[in-house]
């Protein structure tokens, strides 16, 4: 029988609304963006081991077992992410997680009308570039924006940023990417 979308669009709302309320009411913005990244290491880790993530969808475990399984691995995460995360597993809902993590992600930004700014650079930051990124950001989106750093040495130089699915990719290595398509793509009119 087929699965109702409706259903399923509502099913993975509730649990990302669960979630950042609880998280807000545990400690606020800082809460809600932690738990935010725990999540996001969460489903890097379901997605590369095949063993953990079908444990946790195993329809041949008991509800308890994958609830059980689910608390113990998670364990040292937030207290409020784990508990949504062994009723997603209790009820054989762990596959919706990549779609709970998106929903968060966009209840998050409604709610505290912020918008996530994903940064990457081979260096850390500075102050006064993280302000100048912050404020540029903050009027390009008309939202706060938070700043999530990462360092990345592949990248040789330059920035990435993204947000609300733009993108915008400054490095040097996407340079010299683009410069190799174009030197394998003309001709000097010399060759046949």
């Amino acid at each position: 029988m087929p699965t109702n979308r409706h259903v399923v669009k509502e099913k993975v709302a509730t649990y990302a609304a669960v979630l950042l309320d609880g998280a807000y009411e545990a400690g606020g913005q800082g809460v809600v963006l932690e738990v935010r990244d725990q999540l996001e290491r969460i489903l890097r880790i379901t997605r590369s081991n095949m063993d953990l993530s079908g444990a946790l969808e195993d329809s041949s475990y008991t509800p308890e077992q994958r609830e059980t399984l689910a608390r113990g691995v998670f364990a040292a995460c937030n207290p409020i992410l784990v508990d949504v995360l062994a009723v997603m597993a209790e009820r054989g809902d762990m596959a919706l997680l990549t779609r709970v993590w998106e929903s968060y992600n966009d209840q998050l930004e409604r709610k505290l009308n912020v918008s996530v700014v994903d940064v990457t650079t081979v260096v850390e930051l500075d102050d006064h570039l993280r302000d100048l990124i912050v404020k540029k950001a903050e009027a390009d989106l008309g939202t706060s924006v938070v700043l999530r750093e990462r360092i990345d040495k592949s990248l040789l130089g330059g920035i990435r940023m993204s947000a609300n699915g733009k993108r915008i990719d400054a490095s040097v290595l996407t340079q010299l990417e683009s410069a190799r398509n174009v030197l394998k793509l003309s001709t000097d009119g010399g060759e046949c």
